[in-house]
């Protein structure tokens, strides 16, 4: 990871806190029996987000930093502990649901026992030089969590047959109206990755070189109105459109719409998070797998784009385009698997855990989404889910070779 831009203690712990406190703001329209529920594997309780990021500062920093260090609860160490295999057991992810206690309220005070003594230390300047870049990378992991933890609860309400909402007025694709185009580059050697003094995650790195052919990009992202065209006209009933593990995945759930889509009078209705609503032509098509984003690429005549492609168009070729169609909308497809830079090193100890050993049988995503906390997008950010993942606000832009 990169060094932070935070090298006063004060103006760290004033970030700290405002992190920290939006974390425990998501969870106020929630009720604590949504708190503790699980909808699925791949998802985790809202209770389990706010305990396992607390685990981060004080497995990470607070152990190793704070004079005459004591766990808030030893259990803890195992029941909150994600995939870090270095630093022992784990509590199995299909079971965190079933982690009735602690409770909720155990939970935060869990929470604020962490967080007023991470105030100490940030407050304090010992070793600064040492924890300061894991502080920052532990809120950059709790930025991710928040955006995992609302849309683990879109999922969790979608279950439920009432249908209820997050908020009435929640954060959602907007419909931008834009005329449909393509942005059209000439390729050559171009550098993608991050560069610069701010934080990166260390999959965003080194800054290296890639060769890109001519191609064209499409100027917006794939509509709500354009996919229901795809599903109404067969798309989902076509082999020829889907790559053969794609059309076994589809087969074999009986998917024939994006997920939260539901017929309605002739037409489709959405649920948001916002609760459910009357599908919105001009908003960005969302929730897709990567197998869905494909197939629709290929019965549009296009391709996905790679992430060479979307970083070096996002960097050089955003006048003109509104921002929301790079950022802020939908995490968009690629057809790059998720894979090291040339030069990549896992960094020693456990914290090197965090991105390096998933490299494999993903795909990136670029952009961000709705729910991704404004602070936390950049162009370099690499997003990674299996081509079956749903449930994040994952779309569609396409990309076609010129000349």
């Amino acid at each position: 990871m990169t060094t932070s831009p935070f090298h006063g203690g004060g103006a760290l712990a004033e970030h700290y806190d405002a992190v920290r406190q939006h974390s425990v703001a998501l969870i106020k329209p929630l009720s604590a029996e949504d708190c503790a529920a699980q909808s699925m594997p791949d998802a985790s309780p809202a209770k389990w987000h706010l305990a396992h990021t607390t685990w981060f500062f004080e497995t990470f920093v607070l152990a190793e930093f704070e004079p005459n260090f004591t766990p808030f609860r030893p259990e803890f160490r195992v029941l909150f502990n994600s995939y870090y295999h270095g630093i022992g057991e784990r509590h199995p992810r299909p079971q965190r649901g079933l982690l009735t206690r602690p409770g909720l309220g155990e939970v935060l005070e869990y929470r604020s026992n962490v967080d007023h003594r991470m105030r100490a230390l940030l407050n304090s300047g010992v070793a600064s030089g040492s924890w300061n870049p894991l502080v920052v990378l532990g809120l950059q992991h709790e930025q991710q969590h928040q955006e995992l933890l609302l849309t683990d609860i879109k999922h969790l309400l979608s279950c439920n047959p009432l249908w209820p909402a997050y908020q009435d007025e929640a954060a959602r694709p907007a419909g931008i109206p834009s005329p449909k185009g393509w942005n059209t580059f000439d390729g050559g050697l171009i550098e993608i990755g991050h560069y610069g003094t701010g934080f990166s995650f260390d999959n965003e790195l080194p800054r290296h070189r890639v060769y890109l052919q001519p191609y064209e990009l499409a100027s917006s992202l794939v509509n709500n109105g354009e996919f229901a065209k795809f599903t109404l006209e067969g798309g989902y009933d076509d082999s020829s459109y889907w790559l053969s593990e794609g059309w076994d995945w589809r087969t074999q759930n009986n998917v024939n719409h994006p997920l939260y889509w539901q017929r309605c009078d002739g037409g489709w209705d959405e649920f948001t998070l916002g609760g459910r609503r009357t599908l919105d032509p001009a908003s960005p098509a969302v929730h897709l797998s990567y197998y869905e984003a494909d197939a629709y690429a290929r019965w549009a005549g296009a391709r996905l784009p790679t992430e060479a492609e979307w970083e070096y168009a996002a960097a050089t070729h955003t006048e003109g385009s509104h921002e929301g169609q790079w950022f802020g909308s939908a995490w968009q497809w690629t057809q790059s698997s998720y894979a090291p830079y040339p030069g990549f090193r896992v960094a020693a100890g456990a914290v090197g855990e965090y991105n390096g050993k998933f490299m494999v049988n993903q795909y990136v995503l670029r952009g961000s989404s709705v729910v991704t906390p404004p602070s936390h997008a950049r162009l370099s950010y690499r997003n990674f889910f299996p081509a079956t993942a749903r449930w994040q606000f994952s779309g569609v832009r396409l990309a076609r070779d010129s000349g």
